[in-house]
């Protein structure tokens, strides 16, 4: 006896103790965006939703699925393993995958690396569909970025990231659709070519560089040219517009000093011809007489000029001057 107990006392005790371990061990509580396959008797029972959920023990047993884990090393290193659980993540969950060799379409060896997101959306299709959903998923993927990108060439993939992770998606989410799988999209992390081709790339692109840097400089001469030649043809049209101007102020300086100067003569002509008319003297003999004068004074004003003229009309001219000289004698 132990403790002073009777062999059947104890072993009632046994029998609650084991009774209450059996009904324990059939109360499964499942966290939020989780859940669970449960099997009786080796087939499908049910889908455990989050919360508390009662099952059978011994008869009822949680299915146990593959799942992929990343460890990280000390010194920055990730590892992936595969262990077994027997509950079904519900979340979006992300693969990063390691680098691999893919060849492009013109023959090209690239290293590249992915991550894809994806969301179980059915877990049983996710348990009976396929035996080790994780490394389908990551074969799948594999084999499928090595297809995509050898219908590229090297320099489509370069700068056709987009158009790439589309393809992947696209795909990947049809293949996986059977396994209770959406493919929310793939990523390309990283797209690394060879050292030879990476050199050549560098090249091209200093090349492509200095071919800028030449047409722009080309371009900004032209420029520079154009805008000199438009200075000097606005400053040309500038000057001759102030040349116009200018000739267009003289000519009409001059026209109306003309006007000026044919109104003064109107004047004294109209006045000379009041005043022959008061001294009956004619007028045609008053111009004559005036124009003469004007005519030999031309005629001897000459620096040098020792000529002595005699008009040929001597009499005449005098008589002119007289009736001149008489005209202004009565003004």
């Amino acid at each position: 006896m132990i403790f002073g107990m009777e062999p059947i006392t104890l072993i009632l005790i046994a029998i609650i103790v084991i009774v209450v371990l059996i009904v324990l061990s059939g109360i499964k509580v499942i966290q939020q965006s989780e859940t669970k396959i449960v099997e009786r008797l080796g087939k499908y029972h049910a889908t455990l939703p989050s919360g508390i959920n009662i099952i059978w023990p011994i008869i009822d047993k949680p299915r146990k699925v593959y799942i992929r884990k990343v460890i990280e090393g000390y010194d920055g290193s990730a590892h992936v393993i595969m262990r077994q659980s027997d509950k079904i993540d519900l979340r979006e969950q992300v693969f990063d995958f390691p680098k691999q060799s893919v060849i492009t379409k013109d023959n090209v060896t690239t290293t590249i690396n992915a991550l894809l997101y994806f969301q179980i959306t059915d877990p049983m299709k996710s348990v009976y569909e396929i035996d080790n959903l994780p490394y389908a998923i990551e074969k799948l993927t594999q084999t499928t970025l090595r297809n995509v990108i050898g219908e590229l060439e090297l320099d489509q993939t370069l700068t056709s990231r987009d158009t790439i992770n589309s393809k992947l998606r696209a795909v990947l989410d049809e293949a996986t659709n059977k396994w209770g799988v959406k493919v929310n999209r793939v990523e390309l992390q990283d797209i690394t070519p060879p050292i030879s081709v990476r050199d050549a790339m560098e090249q091209q692109m200093q090349a492509e560089r200095e071919r800028r840097a030449k047409v722009l400089k080309a371009s900004g001469d032209k420029e520079k040219a154009i805008l000199e030649s438009e200075g000097l043809k606005e400053a040309q049209i500038n000057r001759a517009e102030a040349e116009k101007q200018t000739k267009i102020l003289q000519a009409q300086g001059i026209a109306e000093a003309k006007v000026l100067q044919a109104n003064a003569e109107a004047e004294a002509i109209r006045r000379i011809a009041e005043a022959v008319k008061e001294s009956n003297m004619s007028p045609a003999s008053y111009m004559l007489a005036d124009k003469y004068i004007a005519t030999l004074k031309e005629m001897v004003s000459g620096k040098d000029n020792k000529t002595v003229y005699l008009p040929y009309e001597a009499s005449n001219l005098l008589g002119s001057i007289g009736t001149i000289k008489e005209l202004f004698k009565n003004q």
